[in-house]
């Protein structure tokens, strides 16, 4: 059993590391693509290969792009309404843009799912130096949030009023904010000390 470890995990890498080589390549190839019906069928697609996962996995994309994706949507609306351009044109355009930019978290959340990062990125020292900064500091943070969501609801055993909300958020944010900042620091120290940084 013992010297069959070290193949699987040889197989495990390469497989990850043909899934990584394999999203890399559809973002290529939907950067290019700017048909909004051919991305819609794409979407499709891949709703359908995920199967089990798709919904899970679409609420995940939706909940990291809504944001942002509606900020930038209506500020295009805004510059294209006051330089008079095209209704039809814009909105093609954003349908477009939004379509393309689901699609790839989507995916990206699948292969997040399915791939063993470390192990597809093993050949490339700095990338598994680098990744490995990443995925520590999203631990952190998701345990950060998940202290702050435990104290909050131990404070307010009834439905919290909507200042105590505001409050809470904008400490939570302050105290994100902080971390980051710290950790970024820590994290760019690291990576000076071994070398990332070096011509």
């Amino acid at each position: 059993m013992t010297p069959s470890r070290p193949s699987h995990a040889a197989h495990t890498g390469r497989r990850d590391r043909l899934l990584l080589y394999a999203y890399a390549a559809t973002l290529v190839g939907l950067s290019v693509l700017h048909h909004p019906g051919l991305l819609a069928a794409c979407f499709l697609l891949a709703l359908l290969a995920a199967r089990q996962e798709a919904t899970a996995l679409l609420r995940q994309s939706l909940a990291a792009i809504l944001a942002l994706n509606l900020s930038v949507s209506l500020g295009y609306l805004l510059l294209a309404s006051w330089q008079a351009e095209s209704t039809a044109g814009s909105a093609r355009f954003l349908l477009t843009l939004n379509l393309r930019v689901l699609l790839m978290v989507f995916l990206g959340c699948w292969l997040v799912r399915r791939v063993n990062l470390l192990a597809a990125l093993a050949p490339w020292p700095t990338a598994t130096l680098l990744i490995s900064l990443a995925l520590g500091q999203i631990e952190t943070v998701r345990r950060l949030v998940a202290d702050f969501r435990l104290a909050f609801t131990s404070r307010h055993p009834a439905p919290p009023r909507r200042a105590a909300r505001t409050r809470h958020a904008a400490s939570q944010a302050a105290t994100l904010l902080d971390k980051s900042l710290a950790a970024s620091t820590e994290a760019s120290q690291a990576l000076r000390s071994r070398g990332a940084f070096d011509a």
